[in-house]
């Protein structure tokens, strides 16, 4: 299967490869498309749905940051929500 990304895609897979979290593009699309599809159980609360607007739209505007500083923001908020329940 051939699968045309685009630049802003290719970019993100390839500072998700170099972080050392995944060792190829197969390996990061796989992972995405079982979370996305396979785990549909997995339930957004409304703060992290506005987040994501919010993410979606500084996107668009040109304002982003690399992969693994947006990896280690997220890592400590959920730890962070995990260890105080």
């Amino acid at each position: 299967m051939d699968v045309k990304l685009s630049p802003e895609a290719e970019q993100f897979i390839e500072e998700i490869i170099a972080s050392g979290e995944y060792g190829s593009v197969q390996e990061v699309l796989e992972a995405g498309l079982v979370r996305l599809m396979l785990e549909p159980e997995a339930e957004l609360d409304d703060e992290t749905l506005a987040e994501l607007d919010e993410g979606t739209a500084q996107f668009e505007r040109g304002e982003t940051i690399p992969w693994h500083v947006l990896r280690d923001e997220l890592a400590k908020k959920y730890s962070a929500k995990n260890n105080s329940r």
